[in-house]
């Protein structure tokens, strides 16, 4: 049975009849079986418990947080001007990031994910289009690859911080 016809039969036409002892939903597709697969293996949390990649990203948001907002106080110049106050402000959210996944909330993660994709993706596209081979194979190694694994890490903590626990 098409698409179309399943939804004239869920919305009840008369005109698209069920066969006779036919299930009413339809199975699950592949991609959903997976997914169902892949949350069964998942443990929740036990109580306190952080996960790893959880631990990494509060650390790293705290530090970039505190450093930025420290530089930013001193009135560091950045390429001959004064960072705006929207360095500040990242630097108070990477703060409070910081302090929800130490807490192992589901929205610092979410939030902490948000801003390393902006960050990653604005400071490797001036590098690597304007810096020679080297600079921006030296950029790749050091910055964006452990970013990147950072990123893919924190999705599945976030998977199982935001699991219902099992009774």
């Amino acid at each position: 049975m098409g698409r179309r016809a399943r939804r004239r039969a869920t919305q009840g036409d008369p005109a698209v009849t069920q066969p006779e002892g036919a299930p009413e939903q339809a199975a699950p597709s592949r991609s959903e079986a997976k997914n169902t697969a892949a949350r069964s293996r998942l443990a929740p949390l036990a109580e306190g418990e952080r996960p790893r990649a959880v631990t990494v990203g509060a650390i790293v948001a705290a530090l970039f947080g505190a450093v930025n907002a420290g530089l930013w106080l001193v009135g560091l110049d950045i390429r001959g001007q004064r960072p705006s106050v929207l360095a500040l402000v990242f630097s108070v959210l990477l703060l409070v990031t910081a302090w929800g996944m130490w807490r192992a909330r589901y929205w610092a993660v979410l939030a902490f994910q948000v801003l390393l994709a902006l960050t990653l993706i604005s400071v490797a596209l001036p590098v690597v289009t304007s810096a020679n081979a080297l600079q921006a194979l030296v950029f790749v190694a050091v910055v964006l690859v452990p970013g990147g694994a950072l990123f893919w890490f924190l999705v599945k903590a976030m998977a199982r911080i935001q699991m219902p626990e099992r009774r």
